[in-house]
């Protein structure tokens, strides 16, 4: 026997809860509800949510991603991605007399409140996130004159404001919480009367995945985490199963990016996914495992998730009035 002699006991971790949230759920949905309500194309600013497979299978259906909004053509029904846009996007949106569906997420829309609320009440807003994120850009759009952006707590020695008795921190929904953690604390040293925001802006999801993949962390030779690199909370999961103590962790769109290498001498493997994957992704991973001996798959559940959301006005709208004139139909005849 030489020194690669596989581990005997194989077996998987599954986190739950994974995948989709209530927010990336009805932005999906809305994409695929406008294509059946109003026929292709449908334009879509952005990418939807941030996830490879899910745009490419909206694309198959008749959906189109563009960069700016100026790119659809006039007249036609643009939808505003989960992550949210600025202002001055909606008024482009009606110089082109576009219609707009706008699919951001509710726990996102809540931050930009937060924003305005703040701006005209003229508190200094320090927004801890990642720069270029679409959601930030989309936050910071709400109130820019007000709004310093803090990407971590390397950032917080620079931050200056106007007066330290009226600041107030958000934060972009799909960080780590033990890093926002670390930059409020941070903050709060230099600024010892910063005000929190009503409730904690980090999503409920990105919270219960994280805290999900701290539970198997410790005890995962290797965790995988289904998610694209553009997703800011399917990075973030690698970076928490590292700091729970995982040997290894790895961020995979597809099974087939799997490097069979990573499995030398592991016998636990963890799974999750970020917010934006669909299952089908995460079976096609668990198979993969499965056909090299990593059968025995075991549920590691740390809360129960039973948040759903309401499809944006604009599409429940046109639904009902749908709904209505068969319903006419139907009675007429």
């Amino acid at each position: 026997m030489d020194g690669m002699t596989a581990p005997t006991a194989r077996k998987v971790l599954l986190a739950a809860p994974r995948g989709y949230c209530a927010g990336v759920d009805r932005a999906v949905i809305a994409v695929e509800k406008a294509l059946e309500q109003y026929g292709a194309p449908v334009y879509v600013r952005h990418e939807i949510v941030h996830n490879k497979y899910v745009v490419k299978t909206l694309e198959k259906k008749g959906a189109i991603f563009v960069d700016e909004t100026a790119e659809v053509p006039e007249g036609n029904i643009v939808i505003f991605s989960a992550h949210g846009v600025a202002p001055v996007v909606h008024e482009e949106a009606e110089r082109g007399k576009l219609a707009t569906i706008d699919a951001t997420c509710p726990l996102v829309t809540k931050v930009h409140k937060e924003a305005v609320r703040f701006a005209k009440e003229d508190y200094d807003i320090l927004l801890i996130g990642h720069e270029g994120h679409e959601e930030v850009i989309g936050t910071s759009g709400e109130a820019p004159d007000h709004i310093t952006l803090v990407d971590g707590p390397g950032d917080v020695a620079g931050v200056e404001v106007r007066d330290p008795d009226k600041v107030v921190w958000l934060s972009q929904t799909t960080l780590s919480v033990d890093e926002t953690m670390e930059t409020v604390g941070a903050l709060q040293q230099k600024f010892p009367n910063l005000i929190s925001p009503p409730s904690d802006d980090i999503c409920y999801a990105t919270q219960n995945r994280q805290t999900a993949v701290k539970q198997m962390g410790a005890d995962a030779d290797l965790v995988i985490v289904v998610g694209s690199k553009n997703s800011s909370n399917s990075v973030r999961l690698v970076e928490v199963a590292l700091g729970a103590g995982a040997k290894d962790a790895h961020l995979v769109d597809y099974a087939e990016e799997i490097d069979e290498a990573w499995l030398e001498g592991v016998s636990t493997v963890g799974v999750t996914s970020g917010a934006s994957v669909p299952e089908i992704l995460v079976e096609g991973v668990l198979e993969w495992l499965a056909q090299r001996g990593y059968g025995d798959v075991e549920t590691i559940t740390s809360a129960q998730e039973s948040i759903t959301f309401s499809l944006p006005k604009e599409l429940r709208r046109d639904l009902r009035a749908e709904a209505a004139g068969k319903l006419a139909g139907g009675e007429s005849a």
